[in-house]
């Protein structure tokens, strides 16, 4: 009869062989990438301006003492001046001040899309790649099915359904449906990554030996597969942030993405794409604060790929 102790101490001695497991000195994955990133001028480059525009959303006040919702009618379609860096809008608002209040929403949504894209994907991807079988199949056949339904057409199905442009929804619903529709249309790509990484890694000899010495299936997952199938999905998420925030853009260019009263950079670009000619001020400067954000998300993501990605140092 074997001694549960001894058996406990086994799978410890297993858990200590998981490559992320730093032990008696040894270096860690995230110890060594960061001894990498912090010696590249894109990751720095990248990081100030992920902070700026992270106090730009929380902090709107430090940037701006306008309010983004007065507005002049007089003022209208205003060139930039000392009064108005950015100049005004076709209601007379003031472009800086909702540029600043637009970062808010635009990061909000872009960032929680994400993080449910991650939840389902990287759900669904383990469990597919773990138990494989029939769940591997059925999970795999319904994320086809979503890649196969192209993104912009997807989302005016779904969005004209459920917040079709004649309703009158209110901010936090308004802003809900987008996540939601974003993250329902994204999951699949995070799903294989994570399957991928996943299959990848239960192979090793440690999580053989875990499985051997009677370490349960969540055990496994959580101590060994998940540690050790981080790194693409993290670099993965990074990027999905900025594509995210573009998507939001376009949706709300199309008209079926937010609306007012929201304030965001796409909703900025879609009032005033049509007046691109007599006043591009309007939309030029929105445009700007959107393009270096996603730039930022981007930057940062390709530089923790790097520092990852054993073949890339």
């Amino acid at each position: 009869m074997s001694d549960p102790t001894a058996t406990q101490d086994l799978i410890k001695g297993a858990d200590d062989a998981s490559p992320v497991a730093v032990r008696n000195g040894q270096r860690g994955l995230w110890r060594d990438t960061w001894d990498i990133l912090k010696r590249r001028k894109i990751f720095w480059v990248s990081l100030v301006m992920l902070v700026v525009f992270l106090l730009m959303a929380a902090f709107p006040s430090l940037f701006t003492h306008k309010d983004p919702e007065y507005a002049t009618l007089a003022k209208s379609m205003e060139l930039p001046s000392a009064d108005a860096w950015f100049g005004y809008d076709l209601q007379g608002r003031d472009v800086y001040a909702r540029a600043v209040y637009g970062a808010r929403t635009s990061i909000i949504v872009g960032v929680l899309a994400t993080l449910a894209t991650v939840l389902l994907g990287g759900v669904t991807g383990v469990l597919a790649a773990y138990f494989g079988r029939w769940l591997d199949a059925v999970i795999s056949r319904v994320g086809e099915m979503f890649l196969g339904l192209p993104y912009v057409l997807g989302a005016i199905i779904i969005l004209g359904t459920v917040a079709p442009a004649q309703s009158n929804p209110g901010k936090a619903t308004i802003m809900a449906v987008v996540i939601i529709v974003l993250a329902l249309l994204g999951w699949p790509i995070l799903m294989r990554i994570a399957r991928s990484a996943v299959i990848q890694a239960k192979h090793q000899d440690y999580v053989q030996a875990a499985r051997a010495l009677g370490a349960g299936p969540l055990r496994i997952i959580f101590k060994h597969l998940l540690p050790n199938s981080l790194a693409p999905i993290l670099v993965y998420s990074t990027i999905t942030i900025g594509s995210y925030i573009g998507a939001e853009a376009t949706l709300s260019l199309l008209g079926i993405g937010l609306r007012s009263p929201v304030i965001s950079w796409g909703i900025a670009i879609a009032d005033h794409a049509s007046y691109i000619r007599t006043a591009p001020h309007a939309m030029f400067f929105p445009a700007g604060f959107l393009s270096l954000c996603v730039l930022t998300f981007v930057m940062l993501g390709e530089a923790v790929r790097d520092a990852l990605d054993p073949k890339l140092r």
